[in-house]
């Protein structure tokens, strides 16, 4: 008999920047790491000031003066997740990026779905007491994908002084106090069955921070985050060289210094410090970006997120159908095991979602579906697999 699989019971659920609902899928008989769905998801929460007739809103408060409500799941998806203040039916940055994200999470599942051929996605969408909500589709034991998870979110409330440390990387300007703030993005992870076909994580962001310069908490500011990285067991040069010509030709068309410099940020921010090598094979990364026009960083943010499909729909189309064996697919987990060390470590989304206290349940959902560890494990020099870890610990200029 093979050895008995380890199961990690996590729920199923949403929280308000990353929603990645799992199921259960295991085909190597060696000991591994199994993610399973709860029967009942549940939301992450998220934050209100505590007040009371002698603390109101707009003093000093700590971060203990906070309250946790549950977002509540809704039948039908909105039209839109802003409130009137912000402008929902003009031309405002936050209608705009809102409108984009929409766009993108339909067009990606829809391409997702015709390259499956018979996974279908399923939509939850949910709204926060505080403000805002987001709408999570769920593909999973499909033809191709293990599972697909393609998420936006837009929220508004105030979260903890910690929170705002693991939102901002260069985050000297806060001030004590909680911070109000607005954000919206989409985020995905794409898991293919075939071990030849690459994982994909992309995200694209946009955030504000509402407090004046004399209020308590962060000045008010914006600013953009995001991008795409592939991450895949085996290299194909081709397919590399492809997906990073795409992320050049989306940068270029703004600014020839943009795939340089957030092609490296994407490999050091990748990068599992205890291994001393990446997670994959990069892509573009770029975070806090206000230095800009922020009419051209949002014409960005949109060109880049609508680089995903022509970026990776044609390489899982090359790859879906390679013939593969137990080993190939152990490498696969082995992999993904790495996945789970960087997101759970280093992650700075994860860590957003632990300072502002949410579910665990919640915050694992940005794990693959399966993971595997190995004692001591060494592909042997020249194999393919060495191939791919030497490409991890010396990151390549693909194009």
């Amino acid at each position: 008999m093979p050895p008995p699989t380890a199961t990690l019971s996590v729920a199923s659920s949403s929280s308000s920047l990353s929603l990645f609902p799992f199921s259960s899928y295991s085909c190597s008989k060696q000991p591994q790491l199994r993610f399973c769905p709860s029967p009942t998801p549940t939301r992450l929460t998220h934050f209100t000031p505590l007040t009371t007739p002698n603390y109101p809103i707009g003093k000093l408060m700590t971060p203990s003066a906070v309250s946790i409500e549950k977002e509540t799941m809704i039948s039908e998806r909105p039209h839109t997740f802003l409130r009137e203040t912000d402008g929902k039916d003009d031309g405002s940055i936050r209608a705009r990026f809102q409108r984009m994200i929409m766009e993108v999470q339909d067009s990606v599942c829809g391409a997702l779905e015709a390259l499956d051929g018979t996974g279908k996605f399923k939509e939850d969408s949910w709204t926060r007491p505080g403000g805002g909500g987001g709408i999570s589709r769920v593909l999973q034991d499909g033809a191709v994908f293990e599972k697909a998870g393609v998420n936006i979110s837009v929220v508004y409330g105030v979260m903890p002084p910690e929170a705002y440390r693991a939102a901002k990387a260069a985050a000297t300007d806060l001030k004590p106090g909680p911070v109000p703030f607005f954000a919206a993005g989409i985020s995905s992870v794409l898991h293919p069955k075939n071990p030849f076909a690459p994982t994909l994580h992309f995200n694209y962001r946009y955030f504000e921070t509402d407090a004046s310069k004399d209020a308590p908490g962060a000045p008010r500011q914006w600013w953009f985050g995001g991008g795409t990285d592939l991450t895949p067991a085996y290299i194909f040069e081709e397919d590399v060289k492809h997906f990073h010509s795409i992320q050049k030709r989306a940068c270029d068309k703004f600014d020839s210094s943009f795939y340089p410099r957030f092609k490296k940020w994407c490999d050091d921010y990748f990068y599992i410090k205890h291994r001393g090598e990446r997670r994959g094979l990069g892509g573009i990364f770029f975070d806090d970006l206000n230095d800009y026009d922020q009419e051209m960083l949002l014409s960005f943010a949109t060109e880049c997120a609508n680089s995903v499909i022509p970026a990776y729909i044609p390489i899982v189309k090359k790859r879906k159908d390679t013939p593969f064996n137990e080993s190939h697919k152990a490498w696969q987990q082995l992999r993904r095991g790495r996945y789970v060390e960087f997101n759970l470590v280093y992650d700075r989304g994860t860590t957003f979602g632990l300072k502002t206290g949410g579910r665990i349940e919640s915050i694992l959902v940005s794990l693959p579906l399966t993971a595997r560890w190995e004692y001591d494990h060494k592909p042997e020099e020249g194999s393919e697999e060495w191939k791919l870890l030497d490409a991890c610990i010396n990151p390549k200029e693909w194009i």
